[in-house]
C-alpha cells in the first residue's frame, strides 16, 4: 500500500535540505575549495537530497510498480518512475545521473571536481524542486 505520510515526511525533508542548500548556490568553486567545512556542507546536503529521493522511488516502485522486473541500480529508479507515469521521460533523464555525484560523495572518493560540486548545486535545488511537484502530483492522483 502506498504510504503518502513516508512520502511526503521524505517530501519536507529534502524541500528543507533544498532550501539550505540554496545558501551556497552562489559560491564560487574557490569559495567551496577553500573551507573544507562549506565543501563537506555541501556533499551531505547534495547526499542526503539524493538518497531521500531514491528512498521515495523505491517506495513508489514496490508499491506501484510491483509487477515490474526487480530493480538493482539507483540511477534505474527514477528511470522506472517515468515508466510508470510519474513523470516525463525528459525529465527521468536528466535527474537520473545525480546518482552518479551520490554515489561519489556516499562512497567518499577523494577526487570530486569541485567545478561539478559547484554546478550541482543549483542543477540539484531545480531538478529536486521539480521532482517533490511531480511526486506530490503522483501521490495525490493515486491515493
Amino acid at each position: 500500500m502506498l504510504d503518502a505520510d513516508f512520502i511526503k515526511r521524505k517530501m519536507g525533508l529534502i524541500e528543507d535540505e533544498l532550501l539550505r542548500l540554496g545558501e551556497f548556490a552562489d559560491l564560487t568553486i574557490e569559495k567551496i575549495a577553500e573551507d573544507y567545512r562549506t565543501q563537506a556542507i555541501v556533499e551531505r546536503l547534495l547526499e542526503r537530497v539524493i538518497g531521500r529521493a531514491i528512498d521515495i522511488n523505491q517506495h513508489l516502485i514496490a508499491e506501484r510498480g510491483a509487477h515490474l522486473e526487480t530493480i538493482r541500480k539507483y540511477r534505474e529508479t527514477f528511470l522506472r518512475l517515468a515508466e510508470m507515469g510519474v513523470y516525463p521521460k525528459e525529465f527521468a533523464e536528466k535527474i537520473a545521473p545525480s546518482v552518479g555525484l551520490r554515489n561519489a560523495l556516499v562512497h567518499d572518493y577523494n577526487n570530486i571536481d569541485r567545478a561539478l560540486l559547484q554546478k550541482s548545486i543549483r542543477e540539484a535545488i531545480m531538478e529536486f524542486n521539480d521532482y517533490t511537484r511531480y511526486i506530490l502530483a503522483f501521490i495525490e492522483r493515486k491515493t
